[in-house]
């Protein structure tokens, strides 16, 4: 563990860039916190925090100056990672002859600063998703592979997280290059930095760094402490597994139907996510066609669609399939749950269904049922 002042903050920067990676971190574009390419330190939200609530979020002057003092915005570093939309391959005719022509696996080398804790267990689970059995994704492999992950420990939460229920978060434990820990107290302002990989190390070690004395130490401890503190929602995940996959009449799903606009906006936010359908077009001249991957939701009525007609033609029976599908079968198919607590889902939900309390209802109902079962 070492200590580097706010200022060095460019010069790791600079180093990333210098290694030919193309850095992107937090800005603030449109009143929201959006992962973009940075230069220099004074792209980052600098004395800004937010204010989330269930289908709320702002932006907000803070009188701290500090660099994260903030949770998550509407994106996630999927958008890097599994692109929104991806052209597979372009097919023609050339001398008489069908061409087919791939798109060639991105090289990018992304430098992420400013991950969180929950954010860094989402991007693991999708690493399970599109590499860790037998079926790889190339594309997503690659540019996971050339990845420089630089955490940061959570100094605030917001009344939607739940990352100490599903144990995600917020203190950054594994998977990280390089971890910082933003330090404010009175008159001091600096970061604590530690390594977790050899490419960590090569960076740490040509930045300017100072030991920590063990009141410096004391103070990074109390940010996580003091985050921990401000995390109130919680969702019992115990024996959950089992209770939604037998809860599947539960009349849970018909009540949340009633607000549910079955918009997609917790599928697009929700950084494990990863269902996507596949569009073909072809130009005016019906000469060339493109095939395009792009991501969609389970929440659509195309989404269920086979021969003859949608699967799930209710939005209760859509709200099912994500919820028992997140929580649930997700452990079945990729040993983990889906969810990492983040609360995207609850904020950009514009009708603010919180999956912490739609999750326990179910909980509830089955727990009351088995006691009268036995009651009889």
């Amino acid at each position: 563990m070492k200590i580097i002042d706010i200022q060095e903050i460019d010069n790791l920067i600079s180093l990333l860039r210098e290694m030919n990676y193309l850095v992107v971190g937090p800005t603030i574009q449109n009143g929201a916190i959006i992962y973009s390419q940075i230069t220099t330190s004074k792209d980052l939200p600098i004395g800004y925090t937010d204010d989330q609530s269930p289908g709320r979020y702002r932006l907000i002057k803070d009188k701290k100056e500090s660099y994260f003092n903030y949770v998550v915005g509407p994106q996630s570093w999927k958008k890097f990672l599994y692109p929104a939309i991806q052209k597979l391959y372009t097919a023609y005719f050339k001398n008489n002859k069908l061409e087919i022509e791939r798109e060639e696996n991105p090289t990018t080398k992304y430098a992420f600063i400013g991950v969180r804790s929950c954010e860094i267990n989402a991007i693991e689970i999708q690493d399970r998703i599109f590499f860790g059995g037998e079926y790889q994704n190339s594309r997503y492999k690659g540019l996971r592979k050339n990845c420089f992950i630089v955490a940061v420990n959570c100094s605030k939460a917001n009344s939607n997280c739940f990352c100490t229920s599903m144990n995600t978060g917020p203190e950054v434990k594994s998977g990280f290059d390089l971890v910082l820990t933003e330090v404010i107290n009175n008159s001091h302002h600096f970061f604590l930095i530690d390594s977790g990989s050899e490419k960590g190390e090569e960076v740490l070690s040509k930045l300017n760094t100072r030991e920590p004395d063990k009141e410096s130490l004391e103070l990074g401890n109390k940010v996580i402490e003091e985050t921990k503190k401000q995390i109130t929602k919680q969702l019992e995940t115990e024996d959950l597994k089992d209770i939604l996959l037998r809860s599947l009449e539960s009349p849970v799903y018909d009540e949340v139907s009633k607000r549910c606009l079955a918009c997609g906006n917790c599928t697009m936010v929700c950084p494990t996510c990863f269902c996507m359908t596949v569009e073909d077009y072809t130009d005016f001249f019906k000469t060339k066609a493109e095939r395009i991957q792009k991501w969609d939701s389970c929440f659509t009525l195309e989404y269920s669609y086979i021969h003859g007609g949608s699967v799930r033609v209710t939005t209760g029976s859509r709200y099912r399939q994500w919820l028992t599908h997140k929580l649930a079968s997700w452990h079945e198919q990729f040993g983990t749950s889906g969810c990492v607590g983040c609360g995207r889902c609850i904020t950009w939900c514009p009708v603010g269904i919180d999956i912490t309390e739609e999750a326990t209802k179910v909980r509830r109902i089955a727990e009351f049922q088995t006691t009268s079962m036995e009651e009889i």
